[in-house]
């Protein structure tokens, strides 16, 4: 089995498209990996709703790291860190570099907003972007930190999202590139993929390009494709149906008399057991047991 960089380089020089699932902890992980995704997106918005926290850079790198670190050690495929804005200047995100490439993280994503920032799907939400130059000191940083060439250096540029147009997303991507990004994430809060699709089709870099359709899910994989796009982020859905579903349940339950009167459909005990590896562990005591007899410990 390959280091969690060296896979992720090498499914994107193999497929045409790779599909991350974001995760928020280490079992919905190991679900996008049961349900054969190809990377995980530890997303900052995911994981600050778990700690009941806005996304609005209030958690520290070290949770974040933590969080990410028990996706790595829990899963086989990939886990793609978002780190926002990189938690401070050049020298916090040579640091960081350092933690996640050390805690077994494939790549990592910074954006090109200030700090704090604010979900770029909030509703009139500040979206002021750090200038190009200090941005790009950050991805000078990032690059000369990392000590895996294969580990990934992820530049998303929130242009879009600032309502500065495809070519000045376009300038700060090329800015991006020459400094040594791995690849760019292009983001759009926009309900259509058009200045998404206008923005890879003027676009000349060579590094692959990322998106995570959240506001315009009617786009399909072809059409991704089709506009160079490499890897597709379902940053959030994970985090979204668990909310609801769990909403749901919990309000059935507290008004019922009985489990039995709540209509809802879980998953089994068997299930969960299944996740945890709790079969694999009992089978191991038995081979152990079984040792341990043959060297005369047990009669």
């Amino acid at each position: 089995m390959h280091s969690g960089p060296k896979q992720l380089r090498l499914k994107i020089k193999d497929k045409s498209i790779l599909k991350i699932g974001g995760a928020f902890d280490a079992m919905s992980a190991k679900l996008i990996e049961i349900n054969d995704f190809d990377a995980v997106w530890a997303g900052s918005f995911a994981i600050s709703a778990t700690h009941a926290v806005p996304d609005a850079s209030i958690m520290t790198m070290t949770e974040f790291l933590q969080v990410a670190k028990n996706m790595v050690d829990s899963c086989n495929i990939p886990i793609i860190a978002d780190c926002d804005t990189g938690f401070g200047g050049p020298s916090n995100v040579s640091h960081l570099v350092k933690q996640y490439e050390q805690a077994g993280v494939a790549g990592i994503s910074i954006e090109d907003k200030i700090f704090p920032k604010q979900n770029s799907l909030l509703e009139n939400g500040k979206h002021k972007l750090l200038n190009e130059k200090d941005f790009v000191a950050k991805i000078i940083a990032a690059k000369e930190s990392k000590s895996n060439q294969d580990f990934m250096i992820i530049a998303r540029t929130e242009a879009l999202i600032a309502g500065l147009g495809v070519q000045e997303a376009i300038k700060r991507a090329n800015a991006y590139e020459i400094a040594g990004a791995d690849a760019i994430l292009i983001h759009s809060k926009n309900n259509t993929p058009h200045e998404i699709f206008e923005f890879c089709d003027n676009w000349k870099g060579s590094i692959p390009l990322v998106v995570v359709p959240t506001s315009y899910g009617g786009v399909k994989i072809n059409e991704l494709v089709s506009h160079k796009i490499k890897m597709v982020i379902y940053a959030n859905q994970s985090l979204r149906i668990a909310h609801k579903s769990m909403s749901r349940l919990l309000k059935k339950l507290k008004d019922a008399e009985s489990l039995d009167e709540v209509d809802e459909e879980l998953s089994s005990m068997e299930e969960i057991f299944d996740l945890q590896k709790m079969f694999e562990i009992h089978s191991q005591e038995k081979d152990i047991e079984e040792k341990l007899k043959n060297m005369g410990y047990i009669n």
